[in-house]
């Protein structure tokens, strides 16, 4: 228990959870928060679904008011009070009342920084013009609407494939909008790997948004009075009575850079596992810190509102005397792109290279439950891990109903230092039309398993040169004439047995079939016949989005 007066800058998310928490394990603390907007504890992760009129009362947003904290946790919060300096030495933290304009000098024991991060507004020509908006707040969400209707909006750019932007581009088509999407990458969803975006790409156009990659916005322009025009790097125009802008955010750090607490090389607040500034009296959580990657063990940027509440309940437990400690993060996350969800954990395979980590991969694509029931759907999963203990390092996987289940089950994994030799042996739930008796999660740790053992080794369609081996396509031969790897010798896997005299001894065997199965019980059959076999991981299926992204022949 303490009696200490707790300051929380930033009443969303991080700071919310840091003083409810302080409030239940301390009933003597005085705790105020402060912010500068005219809202607190809100559910800006909705805001995209308040835009697109799924949330059609913004009073749903609202996780908490100034009510709720004062009545039921004797919390007191002041909005449109902006934190503008800290006197370290005299632990006092200098508040700006926005509606009076006065100052209050407000001492503390402990002071919570919390401030969030703020969306990127690159210094482009015509960026302040009507019309173009970015969302990360209830009023900026008003103001869309607004827009939309005032305007009467029948076209939309969004500029931004990341979450915000594919939530939007979601939910203005869903209203009618006809959206084009700029991404500067050559994929949406920049930390997934790109050959898994490839059918997301597919997705997004079948449902009619226009989406432009590998270019970014060079200016904007008003060309009628109510209409913008989006100039590319590549000289493209693109149109629309709306602009919204989803490049990303940056964290909120100048009270803490003013006040001379260290910043990170990624421009975060600097912080301990105990969520501690270098000042033993500053504690920071939220979008504003850096974080260290659970798998790499480096520094960076994660701005999700599981680790933001995470961070602020730790902060509280130190600041009431309590020893507490966070994890790190492995980034776990999903998004809803039309029927589509996309989701990860851990490392992706451009980290893992970035860090220079060992690794291998799987491929699978199996149905999100059993085959026999009605309404199966796919659902294309790769997973990462260290091939020396078969630790698993990270996922993605797209798919429809339950794709995040799967990745939830491998985030777990991962946070407890499973392998791929215990998601083998994962007992998950199964009915029909739920699962299948092998999992997707079984099948995952089954094939890197099977690889890790040397029971069916796995290769990679970017390593392929035809030169170099024989590529036996064990699909059927009507499988096969519907398209196929050119140069792949066509040996169906229910004539193998018999034919395996047509195949070269004297270099190493590539099976390959449509998503993997077939491939793996060719290679285990020539293997135990003397051939120096191998399957290709996700078979034709991955073949098709790795030549999409100019990674193999």
């Amino acid at each position: 228990m303490t009696n200490k007066r707790i300051l929380i800058v930033g009443g969303v998310a991080g700071g919310a959870s840091c003083a409810a928490r302080a409030r239940r394990l301390s009933e003597e603390a005085e705790i105020v928060i402060f912010d500068r907007g005219s809202f607190v504890s809100f559910a800006n992760c909705g805001l995209p679904y308040y835009v697109g009129s799924v949330i059609a009362d913004e009073k749903k947003l609202l996780v908490a008011n100034e009510d709720l904290f004062r009545n039921r946790f004797n919390i007191q919060v002041r909005l449109e009070h902006e934190a503008i300096a800290i006197d370290r030495s005299a632990r006092i933290l200098k508040v700006k009342n926005l509606r009076s304009g006065e100052i209050l000098e407000e001492p503390y024991d402990a002071l919570v920084l919390s401030p969030g991060a703020s969306p990127i507004r690159p210094p482009l020509p015509g960026i302040d013009l009507p019309g173009i908006f970015a969302l990360r707040t209830i009023p900026d969400s008003r103001r869309i609407r607004e827009w939309i209707d005032l305007h009467r909006v029948k076209q939309a750019v969004i500029v931004g494939g990341g979450f915000i932007g594919l939530e939007m581009t979601e939910n203005l088509a869903n209203r009618g909008i006809a959206v084009t999407l700029l991404e500067k990458l050559p994929q949406v969803m920049p930390p997934f790997d790109p050959e898994m975006m490839v059918s997301v790409h597919a997705h997004l156009r079948e449902r009619g948004v226009k989406l432009c990659l590998g270019d970014g916005v060079k200016s904007f322009e008003r060309v009628s009075d109510d209409r913008l025009a989006v100039l590319t790097e590549a000289g493209e125009h693109h149109e629309a009575e709306m602009v919204i802008l989803a490049i990303g955010v940056r964290p909120e750090t100048a009270l803490a850079k003013e006040a001379g607490l260290e910043l990170g090389d990624r421009g975060g607040i600097r912080v301990n596992s105990r969520m501690q500034t270098g000042d033993p009296n500053i504690w920071a959580v939220g979008d504003a810190v850096e974080v260290r990657d659970w798998i790499t063990g480096e520094w960076t940027l994660i701005p999700l509102a599981g680790p933001a509440n995470r961070q602020g309940r730790i902060a509280a437990d130190v600041i009431c005397g309590r020893d507490s400690d966070f994890r790190g993060v492995q980034g776990t996350a999903v998004c809803s792109i039309f029927e589509l969800v996309v989701a990860s954990t851990g490392a992706s395979e451009k980290t893992l290279r970035r860090s220079g980590l060992d690794y291998r991969k799987v491929y699978l694509h199996p149905g999100h439950h059993a085959g026999y029931f009605p309404g199966a759907e796919p659902i294309d999963i790769k997973l990462l891990y260290a091939p020396a203990d078969g630790r698993v390092l990270g996922a993605q996987a797209v798919g429809k109903e339950g794709t995040e289940k799967r990745i939830d089950v491998i985030a777990m994994a991962i946070q407890a230092g499973l392998t791929v030799f215990d998601l083998e042996e994962a007992e998950l739930c199964y009915a029909p039309q739920f699962g299948a008796a092998k999992d997707p999660v079984n099948f995952a740790g089954m094939i890197a398993a099977n690889a890790a053992r040397g029971d069916s080794p796995i290769v990679y369609w970017e390593d392929l040169e035809l030169g170099r081996v024989t590529l036996l396509d064990a699909r059927e031969v009507a499988e096969f004439d519907r398209g196929h790897v050119a140069g792949a010798l066509n040996i169906p896997l229910s004539e193998l047995r018999r034919r395996m005299d047509e195949i070269p001894l004297d270099r190493p065997v590539w099976t390959y079939c449509q998503v993997g199965q077939r491939g793996y019980y060719a290679t285990r059959a020539l293997r135990q016949r003397g051939f120096d076999a191998y399957n290709l991981t996700g078979g034709i299926k991955t073949y098709y989005a790795m030549r999409e992204i100019g990674a193999t022949i």
